[in-house]
């Protein structure tokens, strides 16, 4: 055989024994190039799953995910805002039925992008179990044995000491333990590693990714959300009839609603007074009683901006407030239809300039005696600034309240079967009272003041104001995994992009004088400064320990090929 046969086929070994002092230092798996013409359906199939449980594929899924989440933040959403999918239907007749066949009115659970979540899922379980085994095999084993030329790694140095290379092999088998290597005494040589906390942090990053889908999944699946408007002195029980409006998931019952009620007793709202912070809300709270279960004991609390009452498993937040006007209104003989009843006004508004509508729907008749309805458009202003001012509130305390009423009678249209929201009315089927001109009737009224119909029809007194105050009732099972499973990924991510997993080979054999070769090799998964300054200060101690026979002579310091 020619010595090139002999020289390539040395050097193809070297490379190959040196491939197996780095091979494990990534729990990756190995990709082989398909044999795509031979390969079949079990072939296809699992070149298929090796693909999909790849890293690329993988971030890929994740980029989707997050991609195919933007139109669920873009585009209403018939769980979320039924109204405003009608109205983007009124206003967008061609486009809306486009996004209607591709599931963007309800993204999170079209078929698309459950596909992608799901691939996602298997992506990660699939990647992980394999990586987490071999990780443990690693654990288990011991680190791999020197290669044959350290020259050939790319952080290397080496001395020659007067020492025996027994003594020399185990003074840096106990160095390279107390620097927290793993090390192990192989023939001729020390073989240690260092950095597994790397491999720690990528696998704890991937399996946090999978407890956040399924904190997620099960959240979207279990959860149920509902607002309730209350007055001060009125209370609120937690069931599906009493609820404004009301959203759950799939798999939601009304049996897993927690059994509690609760009673606004007061609500209490200071703003600034001056200053460009004017209006800003300084203090804004409810106090209520409550209590748990049908016979629990009754406890007081109160429950501030991002400070809710919880509740098993349910949280009672509070998200507004608003004032309810009283009114006192009569019919024609004078007679009391609705005795001081407060009628709740929606804010328009940071200064809580509102609206609403205020409905008579029994007891009234009219200067003939026949038996009428009526109904009322309300516009309130907390503090309203005099006659000439615009009808907005100029602050959100009540410090000169006005109530602007226009007036209608006839059917409210109530009666149709039809539901219709408390704080719209509905004047298709009613009349304006006009006033001299002929024009619709309207009147500024101040707290005591009354407005009196024309024609002899009755009248509105406004009595005061009452506050009411918004509150949301939510429960999301798995936040409490997805918030821990998004922690553990931070820092799992953290330890696999600054932790530097890394090989130290020191090997001492006896030298053709009679004297001990000293060499310290050293391998990462990348090149970086820090192996060989890692590199070099062990040199360091070992050459203080045996340095060699002539003084002068120091070790060369490691350097990065």
């Amino acid at each position: 055989m020619s010595k090139t046969t002999t020289d390539d086929t040395r050097k193809a070994g070297e490379d190959q024994e040196l491939g197996a002092a780095g091979s494990q230092l990534s729990t990756a798996p190995k990709e082989d190039a398909p044999n795509l013409p031979a390969m079949g359906v079990i072939g296809w199939a699992r070149w298929f799953w090796r693909q999909l449980t790849s890293m690329r594929v993988a971030l890929l899924l994740l980029l989707l995910l997050s991609l195919g989440a933007i139109p669920g933040s873009l585009i209403p959403q018939t769980g979320v805002d039924a109204t405003k999918v009608d109205q983007f239907y009124q206003d967008h007749t061609t486009l809306a039925p486009v996004y209607e066949k591709l599931g963007l009115f309800h993204v999170y659970s079209s078929v698309w992008f459950s596909a992608i979540y799901i691939l996602l899922f298997v992506s990660l379980i699939g990647c992980i179990i394999p990586r987490t085994w071999q990780f443990v095999g690693q654990l288990r084993g011991r680190p791999p044995r020197a290669p044959r030329r350290l020259t050939r790694l790319p952080a290397y140095t080496t001395w020659r000491t007067g020492a025996a290379p027994e003594e020399v092999r185990e003074a840096a088998l106990k160095l390279l333990k107390k620097r927290r290597f793993r090390a192990d005494l192989d023939g001729d040589a020390v073989a240690a590693e260092k950095g597994y906390l790397r491999e720690v942090g990528n696998l704890a990053f991937h399996i946090a990714l999978i407890v956040m889908l399924i904190a997620f999944g099960w959240g979207q699946l279990f959860k149920y959300e509902g607002n309730k408007l209350v007055l001060e002195g009125d209370g609120f029980s937690n069931t599906l009839t009493q609820y404004d409006d009301f959203k759950s998931g799939n798999l939601w019952s009304q049996d897993d609603l927690a059994p509690f009620s609760f009673t606004l007793k007061d609500f209490k709202g200071t703003y600034e007074t001056s200053g460009p912070n004017k209006g800003t809300p300084r203090t804004y709270e409810a106090r209520i009683t409550y209590s748990v279960g049908a016979y629990g004991k009754e406890k007081s609390t109160t429950v501030k901006v991002n400070e809710p009452l919880e509740i098993d498993g349910s949280k009672v937040y509070l998200v507004s407030h608003g004032y309810a006007p009283i009114v006192t209104v009569r019919d024609a003989d004078g007679n009391v239809v609705v005795d001081h009843e407060a009628y709740a006004l929606l804010p328009l508004d940071a200064n809580v300039t509102s609206s609403g509508a205020i409905k008579v729907m029994d007891g009234y008749r009219n200067a003939k005696g026949v038996k009428e309805q009526l109904g009322f458009n309300a516009f309130f202003l907390p503090t309203y600034g005099g006659k000439g001012s615009t009808m907005l509130s100029a602050f959100p305390g009540l410090l000169n309240p006005m109530l602007a009423l226009s007036a209608y009678h006839g059917d409210l249209g109530v009666d149709s079967g039809i539901p219709q929201s408390v704080y719209q009315l509905d004047d298709t089927n009613l009349k304006k009272f006009k006033d001299a001109n002929g024009d619709l009737y309207k009147k500024q009224l101040t707290v005591g003041q009354t407005m009196k119909l024309p024609g002899g029809n009755g009248s509105v007194t406004f009595d005061g104001i009452q506050e009411w105050a918004g509150f949301q009732v939510t429960a999301q099972p798995g936040s409490g995994w997805a918030l821990g499973g998004a922690i553990v990924a931070i820092f799992g991510l953290a330890g696999s992009l600054f932790i530097q997993r890394r090989r130290v080979w020191v090997r001492a054999v006896a030298g053709p004088d009679g004297g001990t070769v000293v060499e310290l090799a050293g391998l990462g998964r990348s090149e970086s400064a820090k192996l060989p300054e890692e590199l070099g200060d062990l040199a360091g101690v070992l050459y203080d320990t045996f340095p060699e026979p002539t003084a002068e002579s120091t070790p060369e310091r490691a350097e990065q090929k």
